[in-house]
């Protein structure tokens, strides 16, 4: 059984991500920690599903991670180098699906997995993992007169723009174009912006109500568009893809691994 501890447990995400460790029969909940001030704190987090888990909310990190196996966490960056930091000297493995990180933060994450094994991915969605792997091929196959734009909608409540997602999706293309991303991608267009460079990667994005996530590369050419889309309508893929992650885990001491390995999609 791998003991998982959920991070940021009372929010949407950590909702989902408990409610799939808890009918998961290979996994076992062992801690789950919010901010300091959550008026849930003290509580069983079972309660919310009519269960008795005998787990705690808490915020006290080095509770919470104690004897566990792997830490699952949709936080923000902030919160996750705090995580980090934690695991790493508990020797804790790592779950990270928080998006948002800077390069410096980035850099960290990486120094920490060659101790620690760690998944850092974006996007746990099996579904969203297969289309970057679709993105990269068509990019290759239609690098010559075809325009790339990528088109993603969250609801109102994200802080990051564009998201992880649609970043991962133009690395795909971009990688499929020969490119790195940070060489070719416009994330703005106002006023008179002059006619589109061939070989730039596009981005677009939308925030409004409750939408879960969607994200759309569209490859443009003259006479045809090929739109490649997933659409999620449930949180409940993002905390399967977590857990599949948490159980690859167990059999890697250190390194820095995407969902790309986890499916075995490289």
């Amino acid at each position: 059984m791998v003991k998982v501890v959920i991070a940021g447990a009372t929010g949407r995400m950590g909702h989902a991500l408990i409610e799939s460790v808890l009918n998961d029969a290979d996994c076992v909940l062992h801690g789950a920690i919010d901010r300091e001030g959550s008026p849930q704190l003290g509580r069983d987090v079972g309660e919310q599903f009519g269960r008795i888990t005998q787990v705690q909310l808490t915020c006290d990190i080095n509770t919470a991670l104690k004897g566990a196996d792997v830490l699952i966490d949709f936080t923000r960056p902030e919160a996750s180098m705090r995580y980090l930091e934690h695991c790493r000297a508990l020797n804790i493995k790592h779950v990270i699906g928080t998006t948002g990180f800077s390069d410096a933060q980035r850099t960290s994450i990486e120094e920490a997995a060659k101790e620690i094994a760690i998944v850092f991915a974006p996007n746990m969605s099996v579904g969203v993992n297969l289309l970057i792997n679709l993105v990269e091929q068509a990019a290759k196959v239609l690098h010559e007169g075809y325009d790339i734009e990528v088109v993603e909608m969250h609801h109102r409540h994200k802080v990051d723009a564009p998201s992880g997602t649609a970043l991962r999706l133009g690395e795909a293309a971009a990688l499929g174009l020969g490119q790195q991303l940070k060489d070719c991608a416009v994330y703005a267009r106002e006023g008179v912006t002059g006619e589109r460079k061939t070989g730039t990667i596009g981005f677009a994005t939308m925030r409004g109500g409750d939408v879960v996530g969607d994200h759309t590369v569209v490859l443009a050419g003259v006479g045809e568009r090929i739109e490649l889309t997933h659409k999620a309508s449930s949180r409940a893929t993002f905390a399967q893809g977590a857990l599949r992650a948490a159980k690859f885990l167990s059999n890697h001491d250190d390194g820095l691994f995407d969902m790309r390995d986890v499916l075995g999609l490289r």
